[in-house]
């Protein structure tokens, strides 16, 4: 395929990917959607786009829309995922895929039917934070992974009406991603812990009282564990998505306090010297030229002067904006998948909706429905095993 048509659904966080796809040497920007006809004719003037839409049907219905990016509430991510693949569009969606276990079958059911492609974009398994710890793992210098930890702390007070009382787990991709991406690992049951109480007018919203989840993964054909944590209404805390991993040679911990330097701590050194601050690099060179300024701004940051709560509270969201509609595109070109297909993002979700049904059950082990495993006897966590991609396209 060359020439790939690109539409992008909702133009709040999705208007940050119109200028990357614009530059991307292999696709067409080629339409908006937005159900508002003023901000889709704002948009629509700034970058130059001709083609819009504000019914997501009558978009779909366009034979010259080739592929579909995602970018709207929540709660209408599976809908318009399954419409899109009935409709014989590639999809890419931001996170999560769906709310439900059920959905999020439907979809890898519908690749599999249809052979179209699908890719979650997951900005922290893109984030340069993210790649240097897998370029660290892929190199070998990490040595055997011993355990794998994550969190995303976030105070969602003040967001759309979906958000107040939303389970912890439901939304978990951000904690979830990092830390089976990282062996391209799969989970295959997980044990979580409700803890704390949010305010008793947001219980209802979805039957969940929990201030913080934290959830306890074990690894598909591995001795590999990881711990995943996740706050979202009235716990102290800036907002955080990190990830640290432990190694037998290297272990690479977070920073407690945002913008600060990673810590990687060196085995057999003597004790003053074993941890050190790292400055983590940029990985525009994993991109094509006219895309690579994009890993350190875009529509949202940099001397725009707009932001969006999503992108100014997530610190960027780690220079992933291109990477991911590189490994979009990529796969549409190629055929060949790029992290995380339809079934490896299905892992991801249903491990934090799971979790979350875990919770409520006091800890009860749930295991991960067989679908949503690449195939039987994978070793995911084996070092390069499970996945085409061990680190992003290059050029």
């Amino acid at each position: 395929m060359s020439g790939i048509n690109i539409a992008i659904v909702g133009l709040g966080f999705g208007a940050e990917f119109i200028p990357i796809y614009q530059r991307h040497k292999d696709a067409n920007m080629y339409a908006i959607c937005q159900r508002t006809q003023s901000k889709l004719d704002e948009v629509g003037d700034k970058f130059g786009i001709e083609k819009r839409y504000t019914s997501y049907d009558e978009l779909l219905e366009d034979p010259d829309v080739h592929a579909v990016h995602i970018n709207s509430p929540i709660p209408d991510h599976a809908a318009q995922t399954i419409k899109a693949l009935k409709a014989g569009k590639h999809v890419a969606c931001t996170v999560p895929m769906a709310t439900s276990v059920e959905d999020c079958r439907q979809i890898v059911q519908l690749i599999k039917e249809t052979g179209l492609k699908y890719m979650m974009m997951e900005t922290v398994v893109y984030a340069r934070e993210f790649l240097f710890m897998k370029e660290l793992y892929d190199k070998g210098e990490l040595g055997k992974v011993q355990f794998i930890k994550a969190s995303h702390q976030q105070d969602m007070d003040g967001w759309p009406g979906y958000w107040p009382g939303l389970p912890p787990m439901h939304y978990a991709t951000h904690c979830v991603g990092p830390v089976l991406g990282l062996t391209r690992g799969e989970a295959e049951y997980v044990s979580c812990f409700g803890s704390g109480t949010i305010r008793e007018e947001m219980h209802s919203c979805y039957g969940s009282p929990f201030a913080v989840e934290t959830c306890h993964i074990k690894f598909k054909d591995s001795d590999l564990s990881a711990q995943v944590y996740r706050s979202l209404f009235d716990v102290a805390r800036q907002y955080r998505e990190s990830i640290e991993v432990y190694g037998s040679k290297k272990s690479v911990e977070w920073p407690l306090i945002e913008h600060e330097p990673l810590v990687m701590h060196t085995a057999k050194l003597p004790e003053p010297e074993i941890p050190s601050r790292v400055e983590t690099p940029d990985f525009a060179h994993y991109l094509p030229e006219e895309i690579q300024l994009f890993t350190k701004g875009g529509v949202y940051g940099g001397d725009t002067g707009e932001d969006h709560l999503s992108f100014t509270q997530g610190a960027g969201h780690g220079g992933s904006h291109p990477h991911l509609v590189h490994q979009f595109v990529n796969m549409l070109k190629t055929g060949k998948d790029s992290y995380p297909n339809a079934i490896e993002s299905a892992n991801i979700t249903c491990t934090g909706i799971l979790a979350h049904e875990s919770a409520l059950k006091g800890g009860e082990l749930i295991r991960l429905p067989e679908w949503s495993f690449r195939s039987p006897g994978t070793n995911g966590a084996a070092k390069g095993a499970g996945h085409a991609h061990a680190v992003p396209a290059s050029v």
